[in-house]
C-alpha cells in the first residue's frame, strides 16, 4: 500500500526565494510586493486595513451543509489527508483538481505523496507542529462552494506548548489562482515557535520531479525533487487579524499556440515545443518531458511569425542571420527586444554592403553546423549499438540543477496520509508511522 512512497534518497534544491519587506509596522499600513521569478504578486493587510476582514471567510456563518469538518484531522498529530476540489485550481500555472491537507498547518500541492511533505510542493499560511488531537475544541475543516476552497486550522496548539493558546487561521484558494491567508488568533510569535521537532514556513513554494537511475531492487523508486521557486513571507507580520494576498501573474504555460508563447508582452522567456505543444520557459513541473523531447533545442514557427517583418528589410543574408542568432539564443534574448529590432527597420545600407560577405559566410557555416548536427543525432539515434553513439547517449544527463540529501532528517518532520471514510475520495494511500 505503500508503492507510492520513495525507498531511496531523495534530493531537494532550494533556489533563491522572495522576502517582503519588514520595515513596515506589521499592525498598520498594507505592504505590496512583485515577485522577480514573476509567479506571484502579494500583499500584506494588518488589523488596521479594512481589506483583511473582506478577505477573511467566517464559516461559521455558512449552513452546516457546506462545511466540512476533518474527523481524522482533527484528532490526530502529523497526519495529511487529500481532498477533491469542485474546480481546477491554478498553482504555478499548473492546474490542480486535489489536494492535501496537513495537520500542521500547511496544504501539499504535490502530485505524488512522500514523508516530507513540508519540504516543498506547499501552500503554508503557517507550517508549524500543531496537534489538534490535544483538545475537542481543535479542528481542521473545510468548504468548497465551486469558486473558493477555504480550510482553517481552528483553535489548534502547538505540539508540548499548549499553554501558550489556540491559534486559528486559513488557507483559501480562489478559482482564479488567489492564494489568501488569514490570521484570526495569534496567541505567540511566530519567531518564538520552535522549529526543532517540526518546520516552521509561511508561504508557498513548487517544485518539479526527475527520474534517476537506482540500483535498489526494479520496484523501488528514486526521483530527484527540485525546488525551482520559494516564496517566504516576512512572519513578524502575522499578527491577530492580518492576512497575505497573492495574485497569481501569467505564466508561460498558460499560452496554448506558438504565436501567443512567442510575442505575448504578459510573458518573458517562454519558448514553444512543436512536439509538446507546450509554451514553457524550461522551469516548470513537466520539466523532464521538456528536456526528454529536446525542445530547448526546438525552433518552432520563428518565420511564420516574422514573415511579415522579414520582408520590410533588403538585405535578405542579414535577416537570416538574425533569426538564426535568435533561434540559438532563445534564452538570453527576449523574443520582445528582438522583434523590436526588426520593426525598427533596415540598418544603414551602406554598413548592409561592408559586411554582405562576412554575414553570407557565417550563415554558411552555421547552416553546415546545423547539418552536420542533424546528421549525427540521426546516425545516433538508428545506430545505438555502436560503441560511440551507445557512450554519447549514456553519458547525456542534465547536471544544470544541484541537489543536496534531505532523507536523513529523522522522523520528526515526516506526516502520514489517512485513509479516510467511504463517503470522501477513494484511493487514498495510508502510510506507516516511524514515529
Amino acid at each position: 500500500r505503500n508503492n507510492n512512497f520513495y525507498t531511496d534518497f531523495m534530493y531537494f534544491l532550494v533556489l533563491p526565494h522572495n522576502s517582503l519587506d519588514s520595515s513596515h509596522d506589521p499592525t498598520r499600513s498594507a505592504v505590496s510586493q512583485e515577485d522577480s521569478r514573476q509567479y506571484y504578486r502579494w500583499q500584506s493587510f494588518g488589523p488596521a486595513d479594512r481589506r483583511t476582514e473582506d478577505l477573511w471567510v467566517d464559516l461559521n456563518t455558512l449552513h452546516k451543509s457546506q462545511i466540512r469538518v476533518h474527523g481524522i484531522l482533527s484528532n490526530t498529530h502529523r497526519q495529511a489527508a487529500r481532498v477533491a476540489l469542485s474546480f481546477d485550481f491554478p498553482f504555478y500555472g499548473h492546474y490542480l483538481r486535489q489536494i492535501i491537507i496537513a495537520t500542521g498547518g500547511f496544504i501539499f500541492m504535490g502530485e505524488i505523496t512522500h514523508r516530507m511533505l513540508t519540504a516543498t510542493q506547499y501552500v503554508a499560511p503557517l507550517m508549524a507542529n500543531f496537534d489538534p488531537s490535544f483538545s475537542k475544541n481543535s479542528t481542521v475543516r473545510y468548504s468548497d462552494n465551486g469558486n473558493l476552497f477555504v480550510v482553517q486550522w481552528d483553535k489548534v496548539r502547538l505540539k508540548d506548548r499548549e499553554s501558550e493558546g489556540p491559534f486559528t487561521f486559513q488557507a483559501a484558494l480562489h478559482r482564479n489562482g488567489t492564494i489568501v491567508f488569514n490570521y484570526r488568533d495569534i496567541p505567540l510569535p511566530v519567531v518564538k515557535i520552535n522549529s526543532t521537532e517540526h518546520p516552521v514556513k509561511v508561504g508557498l513554494s513548487d517544485a518539479f520531479m526527475e527520474f534517476l537511475p537506482s540500483s535498489q531492487p526494479p520496484d523501488a523508486k528514486r526521483r530527484t525533487i527540485y525546488e525551482y521557486h520559494r516564496v517566504e513571507i516576512d512572519t513578524t507580520r502575522i499578527v491577530n487579524r492580518s492576512a497575505f494576498e497573492f495574485t497569481p501573474l501569467p505564466t508561460c504555460l498558460q499560452h496554448t499556440s506558438c504565436d501567443l508563447c512567442l510575442t505575448s508582452n504578459l510573458t518573458t522567456g517562454c519558448g514553444w515545443c512543436n512536439t509538446l505543444q507546450r509554451c514553457s520557459d524550461g522551469i516548470d513541473r513537466h520539466r523532464q518531458e521538456w528536456l526528454e523531447y529536446n525542445c530547448p533545442e526546438e525552433v518552432s514557427c520563428i518565420f511564420h511569425v516574422y514573415s511579415t517583418n522579414i520582408s520590410r528589410i533588403d538585405n535578405e543574408p542579414i535577416v537570416a542571420a538574425q533569426i538564426i542568432m535568435f533561434q540559438h539564443h532563445q534564452n538570453q534574448q527576449s523574443l520582445s527586444s528582438f522583434l523590436s529590432d526588426l520593426q525598427a527597420g533596415p540598418p544603414n545600407q551602406k554598413g548592409i554592403t561592408e559586411n554582405t560577405a562576412i554575414i553570407a559566410g557565417v550563415v554558411a557555416a552555421l547552416v553546415v553546423l546545423v547539418a552536420l548536427t542533424l546528421l549525427a543525432v540521426y546516425y545516433i539515434n538508428t545506430h545505438p549499438t555502436v560503441a560511440p553513439p551507445f557512450y554519447l547517449m549514456q553519458r547525456r544527463t542534465n547536471n544544470y540543477w544541484p541537489s543536496m540529501k534531505f532523507r536523513n532528517q529523522g522522523c520528526h518532520s515526516s506526516y502520514a496520509e489517512v485513509e479516510l471514510g467511504g463517503h470522501e475520495k477513494e484511493g487514498f494511500i495510508e502510510a506507516e508511522q516511524c514515529c
